[in-house]
């Protein structure tokens, strides 16, 4: 059975300098061991990472900047920090055009350039779409400021991947602190802030008209849909009389977004997804790399409870379709 996995990260010097120096820095205080190793694996988009793929049983990854990427710089830094990534990106993709593929990196704080860094990457290296690491300091994609981008991917017909980031400040201050440090840090992060905040983005993205805009326009989120599939029957409350959007908010969550495990190794909260989407078309396989274990990604898409052909089209097929690989 063919694998394809989609929320697949690395890194560059560039970005360790910059943007990535703080997500560095938290990584540490889990461990200097741990840090260095998680640095290591980023870095490595050639041989070590497909003898690693090799290793877990999987056939394919498509890479994007790992978290923040450059959603929190500056406009300068973001946009020359994405070309470098970009850059390298395309260039592991040449030598290993079989196992690997790409996301984009945007500079989102400057979304004309954004859209032609996008279209670029597309048409002239074969990436994927693009993907997004939340918000832009407090600003959200539901903002036609960022418009350019979504109609250019809508054009290009490519998905966007919605990553989770850190809550603004203000939000973190006041939801996630007056715990001791790395507390808040994992509160307001990977044990429960990133996935909240993931969800609301979409659902910003709906009740902001985005998908009525653009209504070809596809993102994908991660973990097993970031808290969302529990909420389907209840967000149909915000009715179309109230919103003056063309569907029920659930409409949108199951016909414009596409959901991946990426870690999320739960078969509860895979059943809940999958009973609210009614099927695995939306669904595909994801492990997380290097921040989750590639090898127990495998292990559990072996063991959800789906017939072979579901299994199949959730381990490549519907990749293969939405991203025509």
């Amino acid at each position: 059975m063919r694998t394809i996995t989609l929320e697949e990260h690395f890194a560059t010097p560039a970005f360790l300098r910059g943007p990535g120096r703080e997500q560095q820095d938290q990584v540490e205080r889990l461990g200097k061991e741990r840090a260095a190793r998680l640095v290591e694996q980023l870095c490595d988009i050639g041989g070590g990472r497909v003898a690693a793929m090799d290793a877990a049983g999987i056939d394919m990854q498509l890479l994007s900047l790992t978290a923040p990427g450059v959603e929190q710089s500056a406009t300068d830094e973001a946009i020359a920090v994405a070309i470098d990534s970009n850059d390298r990106l395309a260039e592991a993709v040449r030598k290993h055009p079989t196992r690997l593929a790409g996301f984009a990196a945007l500079p989102t704080p400057a979304p004309d350039q954004a859209a032609a860094e996008l279209e670029r990457r597309v048409r002239l290296d074969g990436f994927k779409g693009a993907l997004i690491n939340g918000h832009s300091r407090g600003r959200y994609l539901d903002d036609k400021f960022f418009w350019p981008i979504l109609e250019c991917a809508e054009a290009l017909d490519v998905p966007i991947y919605l990553h989770p980031t850190r809550p603004p400040q203000a939000v973190v201050d006041a939801s996630f602190g007056g715990f001791a440090p790395l507390v808040t840090q994992l509160f307001a992060g990977p044990g429960w802030g990133w996935h909240i905040e993931t969800a609301v983005h979409v659902l910003r993205l709906i009740l902001g008209g985005v998908f009525d805009r653009f209504p070809k326009l596809q993102v994908v989120v991660g973990h097993m849909g970031e808290g969302l599939p529990f909420m389907f029957r209840r967000v149909d409350i915000m009715a179309p009389a109230l919103t003056r959007l063309q569907r029920p908010v659930s409409a949108y969550l199951r016909e414009n977004v596409h959901y991946t495990f990426s870690g999320f190794n739960f078969a509860p909260t895979f059943l809940d997804l999958l009973l609210e989407l009614g099927g695995v078309d939306r669904i595909m396989f994801s492990a997380d790399h290097p921040h989750q274990s590639m090898a127990k990604a495998r292990a559990f898409l072996e063991e959800i409870p789906v017939t072979a052909a579901d299994r199949e089209r959730i381990a490549h097929g519907n990749a293969e379709r939405l991203f025509r690989l």
